[in-house]
Order: structure tokens, then sequence, then C-alpha cells
């Protein structure tokens, strides 16, 4: 037997049998990472439902505030249980706030939410909001997110028009 074949390096016993210590933690950190980030998104845990609570609130003060600056009659429209549509009310007089083009947003896009996937709105008495050219909204407004706590309901306070 060669006396040099017996001596071998750990170097090279380790690129032979596997994987070094160093390697195998960083796997394990990556693996670990990717389940705290991936593994929310995979389970029903809220985010699509917040995200729309948010979104709610801030197309609500932003037709508030459209109103206030154009000193304009803004309408908040809920078609359907899945979408926000906010128009500029053109036939305010006639009592119909679905009349009229779609506000225009900040990214000049028309001002529609579409809810997520698993989340979609409570339907509230009459459908739609209007805010009048001192954003003051039509009524009290409680506006519920399905799948959300009810401590997480937006309200749109009727003398002052803030939306919480």
């Amino acid at each position: 037997m060669d006396a040099s074949r017996v001596c071998i390096s750990r170097s090279e016993a380790a690129r032979e049998g596997g994987f070094t210590l160093p390697e195998l933690i960083v796997v394990m950190i990556l693996v670990g990472i990717l389940a705290a980030v991936a593994a929310p998104r995979l389970t029903d845990s809220g985010f699509d439902e917040r995200r729309l609570r948010d979104e709610t609130v801030s197309a609500l003060r932003y037709a508030q505030k459209s109103a206030i600056a154009a000193r304009r009659v803004t309408c908040v429209a809920f078609p359907d249980s899945t979408h926000l549509v906010v128009h500029v009310a053109t036939a305010w007089a006639s009592g119909d706030c679905t009349i009229g083009p779609a506000l225009i947003g900040p990214d000049g896009t028309p001002l529609v939410i579409t809810a997520p996937r698993n989340a979609s709105f409570s339907a509230f008495p009459g459908g739609w909001l209007s805010f009048d050219p001192l954003g003051r909204p039509s009524a009290t407004v409680s506006i519920a997110i399905n799948n959300l706590s009810p401590a997480l309901n937006i309200v749109v306070e009727a003398e002052t028009g803030y939306v919480h």
C-alpha cells in the first residue's frame, strides 16, 4: 500500500464525501428565509383583505380631496362586492350618483379598485356615497371587508368626512 495515499487532507475528503458545513448552514438559512416569506402568502392570512382595506381608505380620501379641490361632487359607488368606482357626478340634481365620468386617480388611470382573490366588500345600504364640494359625505358609512376583524371596518364620519 502506498503511504502517500493513506494520508489525505480534509479538503480532499470533503470534496469526495459531500457538502461542507458552511455550505449546509447557508442552505439552511436560505430555506428559513424563503419559508418565512412564502408561507404566509400560501395560507390565507389576511394580506389581500388588508390591502383592499388600505386601497379603499386611500380611494375615499382621494375622492374627498378631489371634491374639495375642484369644488364638485364626487361619488364612490360599489356596483358589486368586488369593485369600487369613483365618479365625478354630473347628474347630481337628479339624485343619481352613478352617472358621470370616472375620477382620474393619481396614476392617470380611472380610480377603480378591484378586490383581489379572496377579498370582497360587505354591502352597505344604498351602495354609494358622495362627497359635496366642502368634502362632507352624504351619510355616515361603515364599510366592512369580508374576513377582516370588525375593528378594521372603514368609517366615514358624516359631519367632517373623516375616513378611518
